[in-house]
């Protein structure tokens, strides 16, 4: 399998003509970053890292490509002699997966030459943009649940592939589990999941439905109690599992009354151990509408994959500097940058730091060309992801997110108190140029 056909058509005719006019081997630096985060957030999410690098490794131009671009006079045949030995050399550093950034934030840096580097901006943008608008408004859930458990089931509100990296960007960002199969076999993330109303349906009674359920499934199962009166199918699910009844799910109507009323019945009944589960359209201000309400664990879909009202990063990819000359050892790196209205960039190679005060994140900033800081007073944020064309394993699989994982709680407690506050404001921190 290969991704080298999940790109823009313009990626490789800049390839084409600068393959003819003798600059598309010219040592280059690329940035992704966003230019602003979406419209009052305060921080975004880094996710999406490890899934890059592995479609980084299956960048290949095979026959079947080639013989598409070759059909469609897409480039050259010089052109497509080199797609056929394309292999990424280059080097890949970013923040690490999990990690906060902020605008500017130069969240990842690709060297190599102009060709190889510049092929990959279209397959960076879409992991990147999607992956950390969920992990983005993730987050913002999972501080809205003050501790509760949090469980990801969008798979049928978006795309079948974007399902499953939707649901590690929300694992990453502090949700527990998925519904989601595939992200639980690729990704090692736990999943959940008992019925649907149509279980129900197929049963002449709700009573015969939840007997069914509990025999194949243990006491210890969640049954969902909306599909006609709840009052009676709270009391049919206790009289079906007895007071050991694991849970029960509500998934419609005024939930903060609800709930109440769920908790008060299912006390009054001796199942004072049942946990409630609530989903219906959640977001991150009805998980927070909810906090004063009895409810054990939320399960989010629409919002989640969507990015909660913000459904891509707006990240963007840029030359920010070339070499001036064939190579390091005859010419230094040239800083170069947009200067267009509402769209300028920062030339030159970075370094960017975390600055902290007490352990709190104070500043993000961002040293221009490479010069000295004093790695005393913050966090350096760029890790080598991939070194001459060859990932680094600890971003990858299952041991990846994990280490993803704890680096977001981690940094998350680096933020000032009123960072994750739901109400619109500016970003936590500034971002400084140095």
């Amino acid at each position: 399998m290969t991704s080298a056909l999940l790109t823009d058509r313009y990626e490789l005719t800049m390839i084409d003509a600068a393959l003819a006019d003798g600059r598309a081997l010219r040592p280059s630096v690329f940035e992704l970053f966003a230019r602003r985060l979406p419209t009052g957030r305060r921080y975004g999410v880094v996710a999406g890292t490890g899934r890059l690098l592995e479609l980084v490794q299956e960048f290949r131009f095979g026959s079947r490509e080639l013989a598409f671009l070759k059909r469609e006079q897409v480039v050259s045949d010089a052109t497509l002699d080199w797609l056929e030995a394309y292999r990424f050399s280059g080097s890949i550093r970013g923040y690490a997966e999990g990690e906060l950034y902020f605008p500017g934030s130069p969240v990842l840096v690709v060297e190599g030459s102009f060709a190889e580097a510049v092929v990959l901006e279209t397959l960076a943008l879409s992991v990147f943009n999607y992956d950390s608008a969920v992990a983005s408004a993730a987050a913002r859930m999972v501080s809205a649940a003050e501790g509760r458990p949090l469980a990801e089931m969008g798979s049928r509100r978006t795309g079948e592939r974007s399902a499953v990296a939707a649901a590690r960007a929300a694992y990453i960002a502090g949700f527990g589990a998925t519904s989601n199969l595939e992200a639980g076999r690729e990704w090692g993330i736990p999943t959940m999941g008992t019925a649907a109303h149509a279980f129900t349906l197929l049963f002449d009674s709700e009573e015969d439905a939840f007997r069914a359920q509990v025999a194949a499934m243990g006491v210890g199962t969640t049954l969902l109690v909306d599909t006609y009166d709840i009052p009676t199918a709270v009391e049919t699910a206790v009289r079906v599992a007895g007071p050991s009844l694991g849970a029960v799910r509500i998934d419609s109507g005024d939930l903060g009354v609800v709930v109440r009323e769920v908790r008060a019945q299912l006390d009054s009944l001796g199942a004072v151990n049942t946990r409630i589960t609530v989903t219906n359209d959640l977001d991150e201000h009805a998980i927070a509408a909810l906090r004063s309400a009895p409810v054990n664990s939320y399960g989010v879909g629409t919002s989640l994959v969507t990015g909660s009202g913000s459904p891509a990063a707006g990240m963007v990819y840029k030359l920010v500097a070339h070499l001036d000359g064939p190579d390091a050892s005859t010419a230094g790196w040239l800083p170069v940058g947009k200067k267009s209205d509402g769209k300028a960039t920062v030339g030159g190679r970075k370094q960017p730091v975390r600055t902290l005060r007490d352990g709190v994140a104070v500043a993000e900033d961002i040293y221009v060309e490479d010069p000295p800081f004093d790695a005393s007073v913050g966090r350096p944020l760029l890790v080598d992801l991939m070194l001459d064309g060859s990932p680094i394993e600890a971003h990858l699989g299952t041991a990846g997110v994990a280490a993803a994982r704890a680096h977001h709680a981690a940094v998350m407690a680096e933020l000032p108190a009123q960072a994750v506050s739901l109400s619109r404001g500016e970003p936590a921190i500034p971002t400084r140029y140095l």
